[in-house]
């Protein structure tokens, strides 16, 4: 909630563009939902459309993005067109990623120590 009308928080905040890079692009949930689909294998849009039940102007616009930050790319065969992932730019995701799951895998065996601890304390009463 803003309070622009009496004169508070009114410093607009520009928020970047969904297609200034790989980070923002991700940043909505349908994208990351077809980049997952695209993970495996080189898919026509058609077939997206169809297996995520989006619809095709969506999905068209989706990819567009992610072709546009280079997580994708596109293959014209005929009439249609194939998109695949581009694995060399998700990398720096799943490296940025990859910080915090060190730290939940930590966290985790921290957990289970502890609970161990309690444990061993309960089973020696």
């Amino acid at each position: 909630m803003t309070y622009s009308h009496i004169g508070m928080y009114c410093t607009a905040m520009a928020r970047a563009a969904t297609t200034s890079d790989a980070f923002n692009a991700v940043a909505e949930p349908r994208r990351r939902e077809i980049l997952n689909y695209l993970a495996l294998q080189e898919r026509p849009v058609g077939e997206i459309v169809d297996a995520l039940e989006m619809e095709q102007p969506s999905v068209s616009k989706h990819l567009r993005v992610l072709k546009g930050v280079g997580l994708v790319h596109a293959r014209r065969d005929g009439r249609e067109v194939f998109y695949r992932a581009n694995a060399e730019a998700i990398r720096p995701l799943h490296d940025w990623a990859g910080t915090f799951e060190r730290y939940w895998k930590h966290q985790l065996m921290r957990v289970k120590e502890r609970a161990e601890e309690k444990s061993g304390a309960v089973k020696k009463d």
